[in-house]
């Protein structure tokens, strides 16, 4: 009887097995073959074309008006003096009825002639004109004088469609090949290579070279990515291919259409990551997260009223994880928009209300280029060697700023040294209150210990660069 019941039940289970097994088998798509007919006439090839110059003169064997010159230029009828035409080949896909077209920038970048090609039976060796273009994103928009082009839409990078395991496609001319489409999955997201604002999805779709500013297609047939890189240790794709999600995309292109150049949000802050070891010296932060603000110039943040040591946690309602995050949020939000801030400051919470400038004309005057200091001397505490600043400090380090401590030497085998802090580093804040003085430092190292903190936070400035480090508290 038991083994009866025992057979019946193994059959149920294989039963609902077989049917979980069978609806997602289901699931899986038998075919890409109308999905990639019907997205097909929206893709581009692109050929780009440039000029690249050649040794001016008769290189440089004879000085000008020289009796041999002649000579040496009849071995160069046309004046060219060497220069030759190179070809590029890359992806694109069309956007609009119009005639723009999205690529990546590498594709078109230094181009004196951009071609276009349209899907097998469309027109052929169509000029392209350069919209504009966004090196920090690799994005760039061309347009083209036609009208009643098949295109395609951006879809929603972070929605159902775009999580890791669901499949993609991806279409473009790999390796010069022509129109080619390879069919994957999201292997992950949110990755970052370089760039400032890099947020990519990672695809095992195959994306070789010739695939650049392609689209990486959702199961709906919407633009989630535009393929850009590969990372390949001889140039072939192995699987992991990156695209440029539509979320960060779709704002470039629409700012490159408009104005013909992006025109970013900006915060106007210097910020770093919150570490582990800082969040027993930050008063009222239980994980390490947010954005730490360590300089805080003339600009939208300081009318804000924010602070040098602030913590960044929420921005225009989101939640900041990180400065990666903070820094892609800021620049998708439009340049004058008033934004809600809050900030952790000693302890508290405080709402600030900041209106965004824009980073490309605001970001270099705000901050200019730093010079590196180098070396000093005099109170030996937590295994720094530290001395107020004086005219020879200042000339020694070429430090500008005039209140702080100088690292002057340091023991190589304390924290300190582990976490990168060099002789003509400044010191100018301790447990997030200013220090210009020895005494000053020892007053707030006593109130983190009395505190019962086992580290306490440092603002350390090297050149015009700030960045907090939280160094241990020796034993009292």
């Amino acid at each position: 009887m038991l083994t009866a019941l025992f057979a019946a039940g193994a059959l149920a289970l294989a039963l609902v097995l077989a049917q979980a097994t069978s609806s997602e088998a289901q699931n899986r798509p038998e075919t890409f073959a109308d999905l990639a007919e019907q997205i097909s006439p929206s893709v581009v090839n692109i050929t780009t074309s440039t000029t690249i110059a050649g040794r001016t003169g008769p290189q440089g064997l004879v000085p000008e008006g020289s009796p041999f010159e002649d000579f040496f230029n009849d071995l160069d009828p046309d004046g060219r003096n060497g220069a030759r035409r190179s070809s590029a080949l890359g992806s694109g896909f069309v956007i609009s009825d119009d005639g723009y077209i999205v690529t990546n920038n590498h594709v078109i970048e230094g181009a004196d002639e951009i071609l276009i090609e349209f899907f097998p039976g469309g027109e052929p060796g169509v000029p392209a004109e350069l919209v504009g273009t966004d090196p920090n994103t690799d994005i760039a928009v061309l347009k083209v004088d036609l009208e009643n082009l098949p295109y395609v839409a951006f879809g929603d990078s972070n929605g159902p469609g775009s999580r890791v395991g669901d499949w993609v496609m991806a279409m473009g001319n790999p390796l010069g090949q022509g129109f080619s489409v390879s069919a994957g999955i999201v292997s992950a997201r949110n990755r970052a290579l370089s760039g400032t604002y890099d947020d990519y999805i990672q695809t095992d779709a195959a994306i070789n070279r010739g695939n650049s500013g392609g689209p990486l297609f959702n199961m709906d047939g919407e633009v989630i990515g535009v393929n850009t890189a590969i990372l390949s240790p001889n140039g072939g794709s192995i699987g992991i291919g990156f695209a440029m999600s539509s979320a960060v995309v779709t704002n470039v292109v629409d700012q490159l259409i408009e104005f013909g150049e992006t025109r970013r949000g900006w915060l106007g802050v210097r910020i770093q990551d919150v570490t582990p070891d800082m969040v027993d010296a930050i008063d009222g932060l239980d994980l390490a997260r947010g954005a730490l603000v360590t300089d805080v110039p003339a600009g939208p943040a300081e009318n804000a009223g924010m602070l040098s040591g602030d913590v960044i946690l929420n921005f225009d309602g989101i939640e900041i994880e990180d400065t990666r995050e903070l820094v892609r949020i800021v620049g998708n939000s439009p340049v004058g928009k008033e934004v809600p801030v809050s900030v952790l400051r000693e302890g508290d919470m405080e709402q600030l209300t900041v209106v965004l400038g824009r980073r490309e004309t605001s970001e270099a005057v705000a901050f200019p280029a730093s010079t590196e200091p180098e070396e000093a001397e005099q109170s030996e505490i937590l295994g720094l060697t530290l001395s107020e600043i004086t005219p020879e400090l200042t000339d020694q380090f070429s430090l500008s700023i005039d209140e702080g401590l100088v690292i002057t030497s340091i023991d190589p085998d304390s924290e300190g040294a582990s976490k990168g802090l060099l002789e003509g580093d400044v010191i100018t804040e301790a447990g997030q209150q200013a220090v210009a003085t020895i005494a000053d430092l020892e007053t707030q190292i006593e109130a983190a210990s009395d505190a019962g903190r086992k580290s306490i936070l440092l603002l350390v400035r090297r050149g015009g660069d700030p960045r907090f480090v939280a160094l241990v508290l020796e034993d009292q």
